[in-house]
């Protein structure tokens, strides 16, 4: 989520949480709100402050992270091995990329519906 990688690229570059909202002129509670997901809608003008005050772009922090990068080095490789295994040639990967993308947004729905009636006490 955004607010973890605010918080990560904050940390890396050594800035305090004070500092980084100072710099970017909101407040260091409406900052932690964000970093700790509690606020994940931000407006795009306060994560260009942000943004500009790490030194990224904004798409650093808007992006999301693809399936490589959340896959620890070994268990994708891993994977690949599986795939190769498999018969699943290069040429046929786009098709399979498209199946694990649909196959996440699934889940973030379903996961998001579940939370919602948590919240509203219904589960």
């Amino acid at each position: 989520m955004i607010g973890e990688k605010i918080q990560k690229i904050r940390k890396s570059k050594g800035l305090t949480l004070s500092e980084c909202a100072e710099r970017a002129n909101i407040s260091k509670s409406y900052l932690s709100n964000i970093e700790r997901n509690l606020n994940q809608n931000p407006s795009i003008q306060i994560i260009e402050k942000i943004a500009a005050v790490l030194g990224v772009e904004v798409n650093t922090l808007i992006k999301r992270e693809s399936l490589l990068e959340q896959t620890p080095e070994t268990e994708w490789l891993e994977f690949v091995k599986d795939l190769k295994k498999s018969g699943i040639k290069t040429h046929e990967l786009q098709e399979y990329k498209t199946v694990i993308e649909f196959a996440k947004w699934q889940k973030e729905k379903s996961t998001t519906k579940q939370e919602v009636k948590k919240k509203n006490g219904k589960c």
